[in-house]
């Protein structure tokens, strides 16, 4: 039963009848459960195994932790990505942008498969580097790309002067079509491999890269 006067939340303890508990011991029952979402969702982005996070969650005082318990605390991390990959691009204009594509292997219904993570990175106003969009698609043809940079100008990609990326025909095609008016170089270093974006399993690179200050 709540108490008039005090807020309850979920997941708070029912106390009984003529029993009330104080809110300054339910904020510390609540600080204490958002430290152990915060610990097991950033171990889970870090690539940290269930069986070395059940380490690490005991000396909080959990003695078991379950890969269905895992994926349910990381689940806080998929609305900072959905954030991320939508939000208004409002920093430009990004006079310089540059395209490339990774190809990854992921675990999909039991099998690992190859998939394409397409990335744009650009130059803000203020002279800073920053991760305009990244899709994943299955393959990295050119109505993946054409996909990619309309999201990217429908969420506000403008004033661009040029746009680097390696000659693949489809994504040519496609800075082309969406990128009117801005010139073409082709990229002397893959982006990749100028270590702009960390090696990690897709799902967790697309974290990494939401949740990166």
């Amino acid at each position: 039963m709540g108490h008039p006067g005090r807020q309850h939340h979920p997941g708070d303890p029912e106390a009984p009848a003529g029993l009330v508990f104080p809110d300054w011991l339910l904020e510390r029952r609540r600080r204490a459960e958002a430290a152990l979402v915060t610990v097991v969702a950033t171990s889970y982005l870090l690539g940290v195994s269930t069986r070395r996070m059940e380490k690490l969650v005991a000396a909080l005082g959990i003695t078991r932790l379950s890969k269905s318990q895992v994926s349910e605390m990381a689940k806080d991390l998929d609305a900072q990505v959905a954030a991320f990959r939508t939000r208004p691009l409002d920093a430009g204009p990004y006079v310089f942008v540059a395209a490339d594509a990774l190809v990854l292997k992921v675990r999909e219904g039991g099998r690992i498969v190859n998939v394409h993570a397409l990335l744009a990175t650009g130059v803000n106003a203020d002279g800073y580097r920053e991760i305009l969009g990244l899709h994943v698609t299955s393959a990295e043809d050119g109505a993946g790309w054409l996909g990619f940079f309309r999201d990217l100008a429908a969420r506000g990609l403008s004033g661009v002067a040029l746009v680097t990326s390696d000659a693949h025909r489809g994504l040519t095609e496609a800075i082309g079509a969406t990128v009117p008016g801005a010139a073409w170089q082709r990229s002397s270093v893959n982006i990749v491999c100028g270590g702009m974006v960390p090696l990690v399993h897709l799902r967790r690179r697309e974290r990494t890269l939401a949740t990166r200050p």
